[in-house]
């Protein structure tokens, strides 16, 4: 492994500080229903080369035990914030590449059932792009048509928010890890007739070539991949129709439970931060949701949440904002989040991210 590595892997990650535009109010920012299928994989390769995992999950909220847990849920925020401080740790300039190809059938779990046992690699991909929430994407995907050419059909996909730290591993994830599930399932002889990505050519991009085995196009308007149409009328050696309706009927019911939870956290997460400085208990947030503070917990639980910690993440979230804004102490931004005693805020703020506040806190705040 690199000295560079190495370093990096020991190094306590600093919480940047957001501003309101990498902090949005969309409640799929915060919402915890994006299971950690990505994050294994990048956690598996750590481990592979002695890379420690464990700074990367400071102050987010999640072990290490949890990343390889199936039902647990993470938020695109910790997700994005994960691999940030993945991208530090392991600096090689084609890390999307190498996460994207260690992908197989397997790690798209019921989905890549699903498609494996489709009748045609058209209908797999349409499997792939309606189901890719359950896997764990972290971009929207859409297939087009290739108007005027009928013989040609696009993958595109769309950041979910502005980031650009991140922009060209999401990318180079999702459409390397694409390509590895059609190649299994259509074989080997499987490749697109060109990508195209919205950023410039970064210092690998001949690993693009090597890998799709295509012309790839830096610089344009959309990210997506052109593929010949004639695939998708390709019958799969492994279509089973039994096999197919079961996986499918479990691809909904997952969806289904991602937009209920979703549903809920997010009405949780209105709640708490209109009333952060009053410091609701969940009994009092139930009962602005009409419900039991029983039901209310047995709903967190069920989306693998726990209130306090929701709590505890709006509150950090909230807090760093007002650091980075500059215009109020560090006892009046306590008092925004629901401390009256600043040392108290101290400590909690320590906490949830690692540092203490006068660490972050933006140059010419106001002094205590």
């Amino acid at each position: 492994m690199p000295a560079r590595s190495r370093a990096a892997a020991g190094r306590q990650p600093v919480p940047s500080r957001p501003s309101a535009r990498s902090a949005p109010s969309d409640a799929r920012y915060l919402a915890a229903v994006i299971p950690t299928t990505i994050l294994a994989v990048i956690a598996q390769l750590a481990d592979a080369e002695g890379v420690a995992v464990e700074p990367w999950l400071a102050g987010i909220g999640i072990t290490r035990a949890q990343i390889d847990d199936a039902s647990v849920r993470v938020s695109y925020r910790q997700a994005s914030l994960i691999i940030k401080r993945a991208l530090r740790a392991i600096p090689r300039s084609d890390f999307g590449l190498e996460v994207g190809a260690h992908q197989s059938n397997g790690t798209f779990g019921v989905m890549g059932l699903a498609m494996m046992t489709s009748r045609t690699f058209g209908e797999a991909v349409a499997v792939g792009v309606e189901y890719a929430d359950i896997t764990g994407a972290l971009m929207d995907v859409e297939l087009d048509a290739m108007e005027p050419n009928a013989h040609e059909v696009a993958l595109v996909a769309r950041p979910r928010f502005a980031d650009e730290e991140i922009l060209v591993f999401l990318c180079e994830e999702l459409f390397a890890s694409t390509l590895q599930l059609a190649r299994n399932l259509v074989g080997p002889a499987f490749k697109p007739e060109r990508l195209e990505l919205t950023y410039p050519a970064p210092p690998h991009a001949a690993g693009y070539r090597k890998l799709f085995g295509c012309e790839v196009r830096f610089g344009t308007a959309r990210n997506r991949m052109i593929v010949a149409a004639r695939w998708l009328e390709q019958r799969l050696p492994t279509h089973h129709p039994v096999s197919a309706q079961q996986a499918l009927a479990i691809c909904r019911e997952q969806a289904a439970q991602i937009r209920r939870q979703s549903e809920i956290i997010a009405s949780v997460e209105r709640i708490l931060r209109r009333r952060l400085a009053e410091h609701p208990t969940l009994g009092e947030v139930a009962q602005n949701l009409n419900l039991s503070e029983r039901t209310l917990r047995r709903h967190l639980a069920t989306a693998g949440r726990v209130y306090r910690d929701i709590h505890d993440q709006l509150r950090a979230e909230r807090a760093l904002e007002l650091l980075s804004a500059g215009s109020l102490s560090i006892a009046a931004i306590g008092s925004e989040v629901g401390y009256s005693d600043a040392r108290e805020f101290r400590r909690a703020f320590k906490r949830w991210t690692g540092a203490p506040p006068t660490a972050l806190r933006h140059a010419g705040a106001p002094a205590d």
